[in-house]
């Protein structure tokens, strides 16, 4: 690994403490965010460690680490510790007196009983920042009910308004907006804390993220007073809400995407008699038999005969891409959307971090392959001295995990 300590102190968020009781994804990919940005981040595992280690989907793992973990958790130090200890507990607490900002997205109550919600963390540190992140709420009726994606889009009407009948979204995109927008409410408290000197208390949710993902649709929907059934529509249309011809259509050889289009200027880019008698029609009382009619017209052509006529109409289009297609994508490429890191051996492929600065692509300064590799650092940096680690380590209280390294592959 080369020496970031140069790159590190550039960042904005250099200085800056975070420590973080986060696991799965909500919580790992937003303290991931403020990682990336050269927050200080100290993640808390047990002893055997976080959940998202455990668990990886396809069942993938690179030189045993989870790539579900990879994902979420770069720029992290671990800290593995049994904070049902009264030893770790301590540990923990030095390591909160000493922080600004801490992170978690366990369920309501749970860190309480361990001595860490927010009042405690408090008493540790006055203008302490205490971010939580829960699935419904930090109360309310649902309080005690688990919160994950699919839940979430299935209770806030995301499943039922995504496809032609209810269907899940294809990705985690209520962790990753919630994620976003938890990042997003510490970076506020940051900014409070400057201008006042006082923390404060930073609280999201996986429901309410789920919402806001949808306020284009829900605002529409709930100001109109419509009723479900407006969300049964022709399967090639997108949402409930646009005239045809907004959605995907099947191609001979592929599948091609049209947002909101003149109707006129779509049947001359396809030369289509068809189209052209029902370019007066109302797009949106009549969309299904618009839709209808133009995959009728696609079906039989291919992505190359109808890519240059829609260009030459001013048409807006998109050929369908898998994930297989984004590596060798050009604008991707130029984006600079991937960074590939060798991993004893092995490739990853991780997704930067997704905002600029100053034309910059933020570095890649660690990667926590083991539970606790970080322990003994972190120990030493609160005062403990190598006789008091062992004694930790031989009472379970902590653990010091192996280290293993990984290196960036060129090119990237």
């Amino acid at each position: 690994m080369s020496d970031q300590s140069g790159a590190t102190a550039a960042l904005p968020l250099h200085g800056k403490r975070i420590v973080s009781f986060c696991h799965f994804l909500q919580g790992p990919a937003a303290v991931q965010y403020l990682a990336d940005l050269g927050a200080e981040v100290v993640k808390v595992e047990p002893i055997s460690g976080a959940y998202e280690r455990h668990w990886s989907g396809a069942d993938l793992y690179v030189d045993e680490t989870s790539v579900f973990f990879l994902a979420a958790n770069r720029n992290c130090r671990s800290l593995a510790v049994d904070l049902k200890s009264a030893e770790g507990r301590q540990v923990v607490e030095k390591l909160i007196a000493n922080a600004d900002v801490v992170i978690q997205n366990y369920r309501p109550g749970v860190l309480e009983r361990l001595g860490f919600g927010f009042e405690d963390c408090k008493r540790l540190k006055a203008d302490i920042i205490y971010a939580a992140a829960t699935g419904f709420g930090s109360s309310g009726p649902l309080v005690e009910k688990p919160g994950q994606d699919l839940l979430i889009q299935a209770r806030c009407g995301l499943a039922a308004a995504t496809g032609s009948s209810p269907t899940p979204v294809g990705g985690a995109v209520i962790d990753q907006h919630g994620a976003a927008l938890l990042a997003m409410g510490v970076l506020a408290a940051l900014v409070k804390r400057a201008a006042t000197g006082q923390g404060g208390l930073v609280e999201g949710n996986l429901l309410n993220a789920g919402i806001d993902l949808q306020m284009e649709g829900i605002t529409s929907f709930l100001t109109g007073k419509f009723d479900t059934d407006r969300f049964t529509r022709h399967p090639r249309l997108a949402t409930w809400l646009h005239q045809a011809p907004y959605g995907l259509y099947q191609l001979a050889d592929s599948a091609i995407v049209l947002p909101l289009t003149d109707a006129k200027v779509l049947a001359e880019a396809l030369d289509s008699e068809p189209l052209r008698q029902l370019s007066d029609i109302d797009l949106y009382s009549e969309r299904d038999r618009y839709a209808d009619a133009l995959q009728e017209v696609l079906r039989t052509r291919s992505f190359d005969e109808v890519a240059g006529p829609l260009d030459a109409h001013g048409v807006w289009f998109a050929k369908v891409q898998t994930y297989g297609d984004l590596r060798n994508d050009p604008q991707i490429q130029h984006n600079r959307v991937f960074r590939s890191v060798d991993i004893n051996g092995s490739e990853v492929v991780l997704v930067n971090h997704p905002v600029r600065y100053d034309g910059q692509v933020l570095p890649l300064r660690r990667l926590a392959l083991r539970p606790g590799q970080d322990t003994r650092e972190i120990l030493s940096e609160l005062g403990y001295d190598e006789a008091d680690v062992v004694t930790l380590e031989a009472h379970k209280a902590i653990r010091s995990g192996e280290r293993r390294d990984w290196q960036e592959q060129s090119g990237q």
